[in-house]
C-alpha cells in the first residue's frame, strides 16, 4: 500500500512530497490494484485535513510540463456543482460577458449532481472544446470566450480514471468537483468559482493558495447554488486582503423569485431552445438577472466594467437585443469573428 493511501485510512495528513511520489507510481502502473479507487474514496470532505487536500492541488500543479501559453487579461468561470439545481447559469453569463467585451475562458464538467453539465450543454450546442492553448487564444481572439478542453487539466486525472476502470469516476464527483475549479492551469486570468455551500469557503480559500497563475475570486450565497443568484444575499471574496463584497437583492435592484425560476429543462429535446431563450432575456426576469448578475461579475473581473448596476443593465440589454444570441450562433457555426456585434453593441449605447 502506498503510504499516500496509509496515511489517508490512519487519519494522517499527507504532504506534496507523498502525493507526488503517488502519482509517479499511478504513471507507472505499479500501484497495488483497487489502490486509486479505494483512495479516491477515502478523500472525504468532510474528514480530510484541509492541508492534505491543499498538498494534492499543489503536487499536480508542480507536476505539470510544456508550455503554458497565458491569457492576460481574460476570466475564466467554473463552479463547484451540487447544491441547488439550476440551468448551465455560468454558461450562458460567460456568453453575455464576452457580447460585453470581456474575454473569458470557460471551463467545467459533465454533470455530476445537475442534469446538464456544461460540457453536456455544448455538446447539445455542437460547440467542441478547445484542444490546446493556441486554439483557446484563437477562439478567445475571434469570438471573445472560448470552452478549454480537458488539456488544461493534469493528465494524471485521466490516468487515474483509466486505473479505476471500468468503475466510473461519478461516485466521486463531490470530491473531484470541489478540487477540479483549482487545477486547471489557466496563467494571466482572473477566476470566478461559485461554492454550492458556503461552509466549503475556508477550504477552498486554502485550495487556492496552492494555485499560484491566477486570483481567484470565491462565490457564495444563501440558496446554495453554486452562481450569483439574483434574489438571493451573495458575497464574493476576492482573496487575501481584499474585503468581501456582499451583493443582496436590494443593491441590485433586482426582482425577487425562487430556484424554481431557475430549474433546468426536464425534456432533453428542449435544453438547447430554453438555453438560447436564455440569452436572449426570454426565459423570464429572474433568469435575466441572474445571468445578468454573474455575467457582470465576469466583465468586472476581466475589467471590462467597474460597476455593479451598470454593468448588469448593460448585460439585460445585450440580451434582449438578440446581441448575446448572435454570438452564440456565431461560435456554433464556426463563423468569422463577432465583430460586427460587437460594433452594433458600441453604436446602440449598451456599455
Amino acid at each position: 500500500m502506498h503510504d499516500a493511501s496509509a496515511a489517508l485510512l490512519a487519519g494522517r495528513p499527507v504532504d506534496t512530497a507523498t502525493w507526488s511520489s503517488f502519482w509517479d507510481e499511478l504513471s507507472a502502473d505499479t500501484l497495488d490494484p483497487g489502490e486509486p479507487a479505494s483512495l479516491l474514496a477515502a478523500l472525504d470532505l468532510d474528514t480530510v485535513a484541509p492541508e492534505t487536500l491543499t498538498d494534492l492541488v499543489r503536487s499536480l500543479h508542480a507536476r505539470r510540463t510544456g508550455p503554458v501559453r497565458p491569457f492576460p487579461g481574460a476570466v475564466n468561470v467554473v463552479g463547484t456543482g451540487g447544491g441547488a439545481s439550476t440551468f448551465n447559469v455560468s454558461t450562458a453569463a460567460a456568453f453575455v460577458a464576452a457580447a460585453l467585451g470581456a474575454r473569458v475562458v470557460k471551463t467545467g464538467s459533465r454533470a455530476y449532481s445537475s442534469k446538464y453539465g456544461s460540457i453536456d450543454l455544448l455538446v447539445r450546442l455542437g460547440i467542441p472544446l478547445t484542444k490546446s492553448y493556441d486554439e483557446t487564444a484563437e477562439s478567445l481572439d475571434r469570438h471573445g470566450v472560448a470552452f478549454a478542453g480537458y488539456f488544461v487539466y493534469p493528465v494524471e486525472l485521466t490516468v487515474l480514471a483509466r486505473r479505476i476502470m471500468p468503475q466510473p469516476m461519478r461516485p466521486y464527483g463531490r470530491v473531484l468537483n470541489t478540487l477540479g475549479p483549482f487545477l486547471p492551469a489557466l496563467p494571466g486570468t482572473r477566476q470566478l468559482t461559485g461554492l454550492s455551500n458556503p461552509g466549503l469557503l475556508p477550504l477552498a480559500r486554502r485550495l487556492a493558495t496552492a494555485v499560484d497563475d491566477r486570483d481567484i475570486w470565491l462565490c457564495t450565497n444563501d440558496v446554495g447554488a453554486d452562481e450569483l443568484i439574483s434574489f438571493a444575499d451573495n458575497a464574493v471574496d476576492r482573496g487575501p486582503g481584499m474585503p468581501a463584497l456582499q451583493l443582496g437583492r436590494d443593491g441590485l435592484g433586482t426582482v425577487g423569485g425562487t430556484l424554481t425560476d431557475l430549474a433546468p429543462v426536464a425534456d432533453p429535446a428542449r435544453v438547447v431552445g430554453h438555453f438560447l431563450d436564455v440569452v436572449s432575456g426570454r426565459a423570464g426576469e429572474v433568469a435575466t438577472q441572474t445571468v445578468a448578475l454573474n455575467a457582470a461579475a465576469l466583465a468586472i473581473a476581466a475589467g471590462q466594467e467597474t460597476e455593479w448596476r451598470p454593468a448588469m443593465a448593460a448585460a439585460v440589454k445585450a440580451m434582449r437585443r438578440g446581441l448575446v444570441r448572435d454570438l452564440v450562433e456565431t461560435v456554433r457555426a464556426a463563423g468569422p469573428a463577432p465583430a460586427p456585434a460587437r460594433a452594433q453593441l458600441a453604436r446602440s449605447g449598451v456599455r
